[in-house]
Formats: structure tokens, C-alpha cells, sequence
């Protein structure tokens, strides 16, 4: 029994870059909010670059719960569609001739978002970071934090409940 031999590492890594432009690409949102998405193996951390415009009271100054907000459930669904497409780019299911023409799922829909504000947000770059604790066919849950300097100093944390898409979405 031969083994397959394994691909480049550079064709590893152009897949999962295409993989995750496309999936980000897919959410407008997000670029409206200008977040980006740094990729360490299947460990994705969301950047949100300080703008002035995020915030929302001015004489603190303080980012607005809402960018918040939206900063740790974009974490959370792009997390969870992330760790969903793994085995099938990981196996090449998922083709990358073209980026723009690769078949990505439909997105997790929400069933309910909860955030705990633990301090304000400065005015600086925001990062966010989220953990799938369980995913099923129909239902997943995720956990994310915020932070701004320290990883291990969150501004914000949140617990979401998805409802997955079926496969023939």
C-alpha cells in the first residue's frame, strides 16, 4: 500500500489563504468595519484597525458596543465557517484554480448573541479570537474574546448559538 505524497506546503498555504479571502469576502460587513483575518494553521485571529468613526463616545474616548459587537460575531461565524470547510480543504474537495469561483456553504445563521462588556474599548486596534465548543450538523456554539494590548486582558467576550447550514444549501 503506497502513501500519497504530500503537497508543497506552498500549495497548503495558497489553499487556505484563497479559502479564507473567499469565505471573508462573502460577508460585506466586514468590510464595511475593515476587518481582516490573520491565519496561523487552522487558527484564525480578526484584526479590527482603529478607526474614528468606531467610536462611539467621544469623551472617554470608547469604541462603540456596537462595533464591538459586530467584531466578536464576524469572529465567531467566520471561526465556525472556518472549522467547518477544514477536512475538505485540508483533502482538496475545495478547488482554488480561482478564488472567486470556489462553492462556499452558506453561512451559520444566529440564533442568539451574548456579550459581556468587561471594560471600554480604547481608541486603538481592536483583536478578537473564537473557540467552535461544540459543532453538530444543525446547531454549534462559539465562544470569542476581545482584547486590545494583552490577549489575556479580554474588553469584551461573547457566547453564540448557531444554527449550521445543510449540506445541500
Amino acid at each position: 500500500m503506497s502513501r500519497r505524497r504530500p503537497e508543497p506546503v506552498q500549495v497548503v498555504k495558497q489553499r487556505r489563504d484563497a479559502v479564507l479571502k473567499a469565505l471573508v469576502e462573502h460577508i460585506p460587513y466586514v468590510r464595511f468595519l475593515g476587518i481582516s483575518f490573520e491565519r496561523r494553521g487552522d487558527e484564525l485571529t480578526a484584526i479590527l484597525p482603529f478607526r474614528e468613526d468606531h467610536i462611539g463616545n467621544p469623551l472617554l474616548p470608547a469604541l462603540h458596543g456596537g462595533v464591538t459587537a459586530a467584531l466578536l460575531e464576524v469572529t465567531s461565524n467566520v471561526s465556525l465557517s472556518w472549522s467547518s470547510l477544514w477536512d475538505d480543504m485540508e483533502s482538496g474537495v475545495i478547488n482554488v484554480t480561482d478564488p472567486a469561483e470556489i462553492d462556499l456553504p452558506r453561512m451559520p445563521k444566529t440564533i442568539d448573541f451574548t456579550i459581556d462588556y468587561l471594560r471600554s474599548g480604547l481608541p486603538r486596534d481592536a483583536y478578537a479570537r473564537a473557540v467552535v465548543t461544540r459543532s453538530g450538523r444543525r446547531y454549534a456554539s462559539v465562544r470569542a474574546e476581545a482584547w486590545q494590548d494583552r490577549s489575556d486582558r479580554p474588553f469584551a467576550q461573547s457566547n453564540g448559538h448557531f444554527l449550521m447550514p445543510t449540506r445541500d444549501e
